[in-house]
C-alpha cells in the first residue's frame, strides 16, 4: 500500500513565469511559416494561450499557418529563445521543499513537450539536489494528465488552469490551484477546484494544514 504524500505540479504559470519566452518563440516560429509573416503576437494575444498544447496555441493565433510546420519551427527554437526567458514563480522552491520535509514524492507534469520541461527545470534550479522532482513528464493536458497522475498514484495535482482542475478530477486527486495563470479563481472554482491560492508562497502553509488529515487516512487504509 502507498503510504508516502505524492503531489503533482504544473509547470507553465505554476512553477515558473514562461510567458515572455513563449511569446518569444511563438513569434519566431510563426514568422518563420509561410503566410505567418504579417501576423502580430505580443503579449495580449499570446497570455490566454499560455500552458495550452500547442496545436490549440497555433489553431487560435495563427489559423492560416499549417500547425505541423509551426510546431516543429517553435520546438526547433524554445531551448535557444524560450528557455532563457524562463524564471521561477514566487514560492516554487518553497513549495518543493514542503513536499520533501513531508517525505513526498514530487512530479512535474505538463503540456510542454519533456526535452522543453527538462531544459526549464535546469534553468531555473529545479533539478537541483534535494529538488529535483522523481517523476518528470510532457506533452499531456487535462485528462491526459490525470491517466498519468493516476499511474504515479498522485494525491495533489497544483495547477494554474481549468485543464489542471480536470487532470486532477480524473485522477481522484486533491485539486491545488494557483492564480498565477491566465485563468480568473472564479473560473478555477466553477471548474471544480478544491483549494485556490494566490501564489506558491501559499502551499506550504496550507500542506501543513492538508497533512495531518491525510496522514490519518493512511493510517485507517
Amino acid at each position: 500500500m502507498q503510504t508516502a504524500l505524492v503531489v503533482g505540479f504544473d509547470l507553465d504559470m505554476t512553477l515558473v513565469d514562461s510567458t515572455e519566452g513563449i511569446i518569444a518563440t511563438l513569434a519566431a516560429a510563426i514568422a518563420a511559416c509561410p503566410g505567418g509573416e504579417r501576423v502580430h503576437i505580443g503579449r495580449a494575444e499570446v497570455w490566454p494561450y499560455v500552458g495550452l498544447p500547442l496545436d490549440v496555441t497555433f489553431a487560435g493565433l495563427a489559423p492560416m499557418v499549417d500547425p505541423d510546420v509551426a510546431i516543429h519551427e517553435y520546438r526547433s527554437r524554445y531551448g535557444e529563445i524560450g528557455v532563457p526567458l524562463t524564471r521561477l514563480l514566487p514560492g516554487a522552491v518553497e513549495a518543493l521543499h514542503a513536499v520533501r520535509e513531508a517525505g513526498g514524492r514530487v512530479l512535474v507534469v505538463s503540456a510542454k513537450a519533456e526535452i522543453g520541461v527538462r531544459q526549464v527545470l535546469t534553468r531555473v534550479g529545479l533539478d537541483a539536489p534535494g529538488l529535483h522532482p522523481d517523476v518528470v513528464v510532457g506533452g499531456l493536458f487535462g485528462a491526459a494528465k490525470g491517466e498519468r497522475l493516476i499511474s504515479e498514484g498522485a494525491d495533489v495535482y497544483v495547477g494554474d488552469h481549468s485543464g489542471d482542475v480536470q487532470a486532477a478530477r480524473v485522477a481522484g486527486a486533491l485539486s491545488v490551484v494557483v492564480c498565477t495563470g491566465p485563468e480568473r479563481a472564479d473560473t478555477l472554482v466553477a471548474a471544480g477546484a478544491d483549494v485556490v491560492l494566490d501564489d506558491l508562497l501559499g502551499f506550504p502553509k496550507w500542506l501543513s494544514t492538508f497533512l495531518p488529515g491525510f496522514r490519518r487516512s493512511r493510517v485507517r487504509n
